[in-house]
């Protein structure tokens, strides 16, 4: 090993060490009488200190001494832990830190003076220090005997120099006298650390360059162009045994994309685990007291979205303890404890990450923000009056906002908000906050779990395609001629569509897009509708056709179309053409659903149902089963709606399957498997010769074919789900559009007739 390389190692390892001691050391000022932490923040700067000695950074050398001579007074318990230690500790993991930066842009150390820092920790010693705890030097010793084949003679002669008084580490003598080489002493810092961290078991994971992952996924990108385009051409030449290799390259390639993906996947803790000690840094410069817990620190990320997402949330932790908390005398007053609460969670669920940072402070004064905003000219004040109360705290995301009164060291600027929904935008997330005054603020942010090869639906407008990512998908909605005359409406001068009683605001595609109005608004025929999430508003994109879902690669756009808001990228199709990437947000921006009159009039909808709602309301998925049995489930729980050809049906021993995106999906029969009021004898409801209806159930990368006589109607309604008897996979009744109605009990249904496929489910989570 180079040189060059033993120094890129001991970077690596160094920053991965500091990050851990910043958690370590406000741990510790938790709970002083923690000696596994105090334990585990010495051997972390004797070691940095160690190989430090052997690579010639002799400024950091002496720093890491200075307070590893501090520490040890500290686990001898000559001294007691202190606030001034601490900062004075995190001061030297920032001197430390800032160092090390220096040598991995130049090579050294650079010109800071730490004479003023090494004074400090001098004086916090109290009494004179001594070196370094000895106990650690033979164990360097027999791991060089082992590792480096060094022989117990040579070892003994090397501490039997330092009992005479010399001063030098035992690695620094053997490698003058040329026993072992410095990548053997760095060597053996690394598993002495590694082996007393986990109890003598070493880590098995093996370091991998990140530019190497990254061209890693760039090739199976390629590759999976090639099977799209591979799986295309197989549908045309209707060959059975080119459709079979070509099925089998699909698995395969799927496998491995999942595999590569796995290898860039991060858990969000990696970077929560700096926020104890910038909680802990804000709350001491604002004169506050503030805790902070964590829920979901394994939940993971693609690297490209951890690195996006560290900034702004570091900017709302900040907001959490310097906007939110209050002082303790405040929170006295408030009845409340005097060390207030940040909260960080995050989760998975459909398909994205779910991130919250909460906090127990006073909440955002909703009536402050209204005026602040009419002050600074960001709302007109009609604007202001039709404001709910959620769109008026989402303001603290416009650019030049804040409620700060004056500008300090930590916020007041008015700048970080709108580049926190800038950022998370950026990377197809949304951002959005709720507050209750006097009770605190939530923050929740959903972001995608990766950039690069994503699912979407393929949809067309005019002769063109195009690909909508399918985390902003909610449904897709056909009306026919008849129908959309009767749903579709002008209201203030904006097209609606009304849907299960709530108006949706429609953009046509072709119109958004610049082609001519009397083709898109001016339709006769059936009408598609893909309904949308972008930011908080929900609206209905008019397509001419819906294609199908596929994985498709993210490719960026060229400099020429960057400033077209419509779109997020492109891909290239199956037949090697170039499908443009469409942008929720900026669609609806263009086409001004966001803040326009479409947007107001589904506001004051909103508002006006809020005020009536009460109860369970519940988006359920009505279906019919036999001649008369009407049963329900919630609409989360179904992925998709199919149909399949009865010929498309196979048998794998008893049980009935179906080839289903390269995979073999099994089919459940409802009417044979569940006890519903008023049912007929099976599959009483369904012609002979009609296609299969199937609600795809999926969890844990695993689906499985829920087979219907008919579907129904998807309707949201409050419910109130009634026991009458017990029966097998139903979770009760409930009265949907003034029918009594059944609800099926997916995960009962599962356990009685896929055993495996709810075990593996379980598993999965």
């Amino acid at each position: 090993m180079s040189e060059s390389d033993i120094v890129k190692d001991f970077l690596i390892e160094s920053h991965e060490n500091l990050d851990r001691l910043d958690r370590e050391l406000v741990e510790l000022e938790k709970n002083p009488a923690n000696k596994g932490a105090l334990a585990s923040i010495f051997r972390t700067i004797h070691t940095i200190k160690g190989t430090c000695g052997f690579l010639g950074f002799n400024k950091l050398e002496k720093l890491t001494h200075v307070g590893e001579n501090l520490l040890s007074r500290l686990r001898d318990g000559a001294l007691t832990l202190t606030p001034e230690i601490t900062t004075a500790l995190l001061d030297t993991v920032d001197a430390v830190r800032q160092m090390l930066e220096h040598i991995e842009r130049d090579g050294s150390e650079g010109e800071r003076n730490d004479g003023p820092l090494i004074d400090t920790l001098t004086t916090l010693q109290q009494v004179p220090a001594t070196q370094a705890s000895e106990q650690t030097r033979p164990s360097i010793g027999e791991i060089l005997m082992e590792r480096a084949g060094v022989s117990q003679e040579v070892i003994l002669q090397a501490a039997e120099k330092q009992k005479k008084g010399d001063p030098r580490h035992l690695g620094e003598i053997l490698v003058e006298q040329k026993a072992v080489r410095p990548s053997d002493v760095v060597e053996a810092l690394r598993i002495q650390q590694s082996s007393r961290a986990s109890g003598g078991v070493l880590d098995s994971s093996v370091r991998v360059d990140v530019h190497l992952l990254d061209k890693l996924m760039n090739l199976v990108g390629e590759l999976v162009l090639a099977r799209n385009q591979v799986l295309q051409y197989g549908k045309k030449i209707k060959d059975r045994n080119f459709m079979a290799a070509s099925q089998r390259l699909n698995l395969i390639t799927t496998e491995l994309q999942e595999g590569v993906m796995k290898t860039r996947m991060q858990p969000i803790g990696n970077i929560w685990g700096q926020f104890p000690r910038t909680v802990r840094d804000v709350a001491l410069a604002c004169g506050k007291q503030v805790v902070i817990e964590m829920e979901g620190k394994e939940t993971e990320l693609d690297k490209t979205i951890i690195e996006a997402i560290k900034d702004p949330l570091t900017h709302l932790v900040r907001n959490s303890v310097d906007h939110g908390i209050e002082s303790p005398e405040a929170r006295a007053r408030a009845g409340k404890d005097a060390t207030g609460r940040v909260m960080l969670r995050a989760s998975h669920e459909g398909g994205q990450v779910h991130i919250e940072i909460c906090d127990d402070g006073a909440g955002l004064d909703s009536e402050r923000i209204r005026q602040k905003a009419l002050g600074k000219g960001l709302v007109s004040a009609e604007q202001a009056i039709r404001m709910t109360d959620r769109d008026i705290v989402n303001l603290i995301f416009m650019p030049g906002f804040s409620t700060a009164e004056k500008v300090s060291k930590v916020s007041g600027r008015g700048v970080g908000m709108d580049v926190v929904r800038t950022n998370i935008e950026k990377i197809g997330g949304t951002v959005d906050v709720q507050s209750r005054p006097g009770l605190g603020t939530t923050v929740h942010m959903r972001i995608p779990l990766t950039l690069a090869i994503i699912p979407a639906l393929i949809v067309t407008g005019g002769s063109e395609r195009y690909a909508i990512p399918q985390v902003c998908l909610l449904e897709l909605v056909h009306l026919e001629a008849e129908q959309a005359a009767s749903r579709i409406e002008r209201v203030h001068g904006a097209l609606v569509h009304r849907l299960r009683g709530r108006l949706l605001p429609l953009v046509f595609l072709e119109q958004a897009l610049g082609a001519e109005q009397s083709r898109a608004a001016d339709r006769k025929g059936a009408v598609n509708i893909v309904v949308l999430q972008a930011n908080d508003q929900q609206f209905g994109l008019v397509v001419d056709e819906i294609k199908d879902t596929e994985e498709i690669v993210v490719k960026p756009l060229g400099r020429q179309l960057k400033g077209v808001s419509a779109f997020a990228g492109a891909t290239i199709m199956g037949d090697g053409k170039v499908a443009l990437i469409l942008d929720p947000v900026g669609l609806a921006q263009r086409a001004r659903v966001i803040g326009g009159a479409a947007q107001r009039i589904v506001k004051e909808q909103e508002r006006t149902a809020e005020e009536k709602a009460g109860g369970n309301r519940q988006t359920l998925l009505l279906f019919q089963i036999g001649q008369s049995g009407r049963m329900a489930v919630p609409l989360s729980l179904v992925a998709r709606l199919e149909e399949f050809p009865r010929s498309a049906v196979e048998r794998s021993g008893s049980q009935q399957v179906v080839q289903y995106r390269g995979r073999i999906m099994p089919l459940v029969n409802i009417s044979a498997a569940v006890e519903v009021s008023g049912l007929a004898e099976e599959g009483a409801g369904s012609p002979a010769h009609s296609p299969l209806q199937v609600l795809v159930h999926s969890e844990s990368g695993r689906s499985v074919g829920l087979v219907v006589d008919r579907i129904l109607d998807i309707v949201e309604e409050e419910i109130l789900v009634e026991k009458v008897g017990q029966r097998r996979g139903v979770l009760g009744s409930a009265v949907v559009q003034k029918r009594v109605t059944d609800l099926l009990d997916i995960h009962e249904l599962l356990r009685l007739t896929q055993p495996g496929f709810a075990r593996a489910a379980a598993a999965g989570d």
